[in-house]
């Protein structure tokens, strides 16, 4: 993991602001799927601008179709993981925001806790992503598993 400034990634307003709740109340309100795809890379678009300087080999994601990078440091005082993913791709951008209202600003423990799958079943994601995507999506989730497992 890449060292990122604490203040930047805690600046998200994933996890705090918006939470998986939240973005699971507005998606079963939409009718159709064109309209929460536009919810999702609206979502996307509120993702902080980090740094190009973050953009290296150790924060890619293996395994999504398009560049996804993902920085996640860990606030001792707080106990608590933050977290930031950038993406070129707006809808991947959009995903990853989703998997952030759930896993960022939360402590190792209730990151590992959080039953993701339902959560996406919930919402209905997989049935409407390419295998590529969704392959991607369980990508992003299996590394923040991992570094949330480390800490707790």
């Amino acid at each position: 993991m890449t060292k990122l400034s604490i203040v930047s990634l805690s600046e998200s307003p994933f996890g705090s602001e918006i939470k998986s709740g939240d973005i699971k109340d507005t998606l079963i309100f939409f009718d159709d799927w064109e309209d929460r795809y536009r919810y999702i890379i609206d979502l996307g678009k509120e993702l902080p601008t980090v740094p190009v300087s973050y953009r290296i080999d150790e924060n890619l994601i293996v395994g999504c179709q398009s560049q996804v990078w993902l920085a996640c440091e860990y606030d001792e005082i707080n106990n608590m993981l933050l977290m930031a993913v950038d993406s070129e791709a707006q809808i991947v951008k959009g995903l990853a925001a989703i998997v952030l209202s759930a896993f960022n600003k939360r402590t190792p423990q209730a990151v590992t806790d959080f039953n993701i799958d339902a959560f996406f079943t919930d919402i209905d994601l997989f049935s409407h992503l390419s295998s590529m995507r969704g392959n991607g999506l369980r990508a992003m989730v299996k590394k923040i598993l991992h570094i949330a497992k480390q800490y707790s």
